[in-house]
């Protein structure tokens, strides 16, 4: 084990056995549509400090197939993440089995969150040029999709702000929806509007995706294509398969200790672009 990886494990291990997240997260509305309020749950270290440097931040997209799912499924990545020195974020999207929607308008949502976080970056204390967005499954398609198709821009959005995040952390994001892709039967002939396989460009954010071998909704041959298809880009993608694991296998208290190896590799990848803080 290199010294990078002690470090990590040292911290994590310091993580997991200190006291649980003393604090509830802040909840910020960002957009008010068809009569509901969307929330960002916020979470920052408590030694983060107002008027203190800017900090990098990342919002994530719960999963549940676009019908469902709440933002606590990503509350233990954002608590690592902010006592990594991150503002950390977990955002309401609208799903179909509480606001009767489709995956478009949460595609929308989604560049409507990353938009109002770059906009109110200075009231955040966050840098506005290294906002990172992730998630899982449906959210790691809407995290993904926010960095890659052209439309799906929400009436009333600020257009002038940029939605494009600046890095990419997917869980088993079901990214390509073109036909044998995941929700082809719901897109059918709109899929290109919606899936990030299909609007691939130069200067995508970098990427990491983690995926489990025994996936079904995602074969690793379709996680290895948009890897290869982003380098052939120029862009940096990278994949990490775990044997044995199937679909959500992320998730804390999940077996085979998902959670704590793909933290592990998450904390890498930011590391290694200069948003986490020193041990």
């Amino acid at each position: 084990m290199d010294s990078s990886m002690r470090s990590i494990c040292s911290f994590l291990t310091l993580f997991l056995t200190s006291v649980l997240w003393a604090d509830d997260p802040d909840l910020q509305i960002y957009k008010e549509v068809d009569g509901y309020s969307l929330n960002l749950h916020i979470f920052r270290s408590p030694a983060h400090i107002s008027g203190a440097a800017p900090k990098p931040a990342i919002v994530f997209f719960f999963g549940g197939g676009w019908a469902g799912g709440t933002p606590t499924q990503f509350y233990p990545q954002c608590e690592y993440l902010a006592d990594r020195g991150m503002v950390a974020m977990a955002a309401e999207y609208r799903v179909k089995s509480r606001h009767n929607t489709t995956p478009f308008e949460c595609v929308m949502d989604g560049k409507s969150a990353l938009r109002w976080i770059r906009k109110n970056a200075a009231k955040l204390g966050v840098d506005p040029e290294r906002i990172g967005a992730g998630g899982g499954s449906a959210g790691g398609h809407v995290a993904a999709a926010v960095a890659t198709v052209p439309g799906l821009n929400a009436p009333g959005d600020d257009l002038s702000v940029s939605c494009l995040p600046d890095a990419l952390v997917l869980f088993n994001p079901v990214y390509d929806n073109g036909p044998g892709g995941f929700g082809y039967p719901k897109l059918k002939d709109r899929y290109r509007e919606i899936s990030p396989m299909h609007n691939l460009r130069e200067g995508m954010p970098p990427t990491i995706v983690f995926l489990g071998d025994q996936d079904k909704l995602i074969p690793v041959p379709t996680a290895e294509k948009f890897r290869d298809e982003m380098r052939k880009l120029g862009n940096r993608s990278e994949l990490v398969v775990y044997p044995g694991q199937s679909h959500g296998f992320f998730n804390q208290g999940k077996p085979g200790g998902g959670y704590l190896k793909t933290l592990q590799e998450m904390d890498k990848f930011l590391n290694s672009l200069g948003w986490l803080e020193k041990y």
